[in-house]
């Protein structure tokens, strides 16, 4: 089995971007509550994900490894997270696009991100993005991209 991987991450660590954020979306499908965003910045330094560990996109995962994985990344020193969620109300005023573009705003806000690699065929715009910021969106990024996973 492929896992995702550092590719993307090091092409642009290798171009001068520092500070590259992961952005995905859960709950966009069913409709039924809100949409959550998080986003993922993995330090450049960090040689510890050089062999992925098996991170792979969480619908694919147990809740035993969704759970082993939660306590891993939200805990490692080489890893910084933002979450952004909007309500189902909001959803209904706004459209569930809006509504994620807007999760994926509230979860990168904090980290100040250089470059962001976005799961989807979308882009987000906010002022959290100062000019010059850069985004790349990647149609199943979460199978592709380590931070994105």
């Amino acid at each position: 089995m492929k896992f995702p991987n550092l590719n993307e991450e090091k092409k642009l660590w290798k171009k001068g971007f520092k500070v590259v954020a992961g952005l995905d979306e859960a709950g966009r499908g069913p409709l039924a509550g809100p949409v959550v965003a998080a986003a993922v910045v993995v330090d450049f330094n960090a040689k510890i994900f050089d062999k992925n560990f098996g991170v792979r996109d969480s619908k694919k995962l147990s809740k035993k490894q969704r759970e082993k994985f939660y306590k891993i990344l939200t805990n490692h020193p080489q890893i910084e997270w933002g979450i952004g969620i909007v309500s189902e109300k909001v959803i209904d005023k706004i459209n569930i696009l809006e509504a994620t573009k807007l999760a994926m705003k509230k979860a990168v806000k904090k980290l100040n991100p250089d470059f962001l690699l976005l799961d989807g065929n979308f882009k987000i715009h906010c002022a959290c993005l100062p000019a010059g910021r850069r985004q790349k969106p990647i149609v199943k990024g979460d199978a592709k991209v380590f931070s994105i996973s």
